[in-house]
Formats: structure tokens, sequence, C-alpha cells
């Protein structure tokens, strides 16, 4: 039983250890996706440390409907110019005068081009608390972000 926590332990320091890629300071652009009923989001990305960041999305639909969600991110390099990320956070969403909370994660992979370019799919499972928005909502993303 020792070495099997033994074994998981290394594994997860083995994990957090592996040095990310350069992370631009701050990125800015679209996420399209689903995100239940509101459409594109604009996506602000703003870098923390050597391998963590933080993710600002805002969706807006017509109407006074507006989803404003924040993400901690961790970042890792994968090869070349590849990197994949997960992390965790959570917003607010409004629609119809109704107000809820939301709970988020984000696990994804990017890719970096030679010009200020990065290019993300991500997959981001949302839990809402309250309101209109109760319940698990899945979602699937496309990211393009000009890096600054």
């Amino acid at each position: 039983m020792k070495k099997t926590f033994l074994f998981i332990g290394l594994l997860i320091a083995g994990i957090f250890s592996v040095n990310a890629q350069d992370i631009a300071d701050n990125a800015i652009g679209i996420r399209f996706g689903d995100n239940n009923g509101f459409g594109g989001e604009i996506s602000y990305q703003m870098k923390l440390s050597d391998s963590n960041r933080l993710e600002i999305d805002l969706g807006l639909r017509k109407g006074n409907a507006f989803k404003g969600i924040g993400l901690y991110q961790w970042v890792w390099a994968l090869e070349n110019q590849f990197n994949w990320y997960a992390g965790a956070g959570g917003g607010i969403a409004s629609a119809s005068g109704s107000t809820a909370i939301v709970g988020a994660g984000v696990v994804g992979i990017e890719y970096n081009f030679d010009i200020p370019l990065v290019i993300s799919l991500d997959y981001r499972p949302e839990i809402g608390f309250t309101g209109f928005y109760d319940g698990f909502q899945s979602d699937f993303g496309l990211g393009l972000r000009y890096q600054f």
C-alpha cells in the first residue's frame, strides 16, 4: 500500500514539475462553442507565471443575456509548439432576468504558430447552481487568440 501511495505521489510530482513552453504575457481573441446557447465568447488570457495563466471569457446573446467565466489554468508542454492545459474556475450567467452561479473546469490542447497566433481546442464542463442554468452543462470550443 505504501508503494502505491509513493508511486502516485511521484507521478503527480512529475506531472506538475514538467516545464511549460513560453506562455504569452497576454492573448485576446474569440472562442467558438455551443456554450449552452450563448454562442461565441470574447476570450482574454493573462500569464501569471511560467506555467500558469488566467483566462476570462464573456459570452453574449441577443437581448440582455451574458455569461462570464474566469478560469485558472496550468499549462504543460507536449511537443514543439503544442501545449496542453487544464484548469478550474467559475462565473455568472444571466438571461431573461434570471441570474445563475456557474462552476467550470477546462481541459484542452493548443498550438502556438510562429506568428503571434494561438489556436486551441478544449472541453469545458460546467455546473450551474441556481436559476435557469441549474445542473450540468458541457461544451467543446475552438479558440483563436492573438498573443502580445
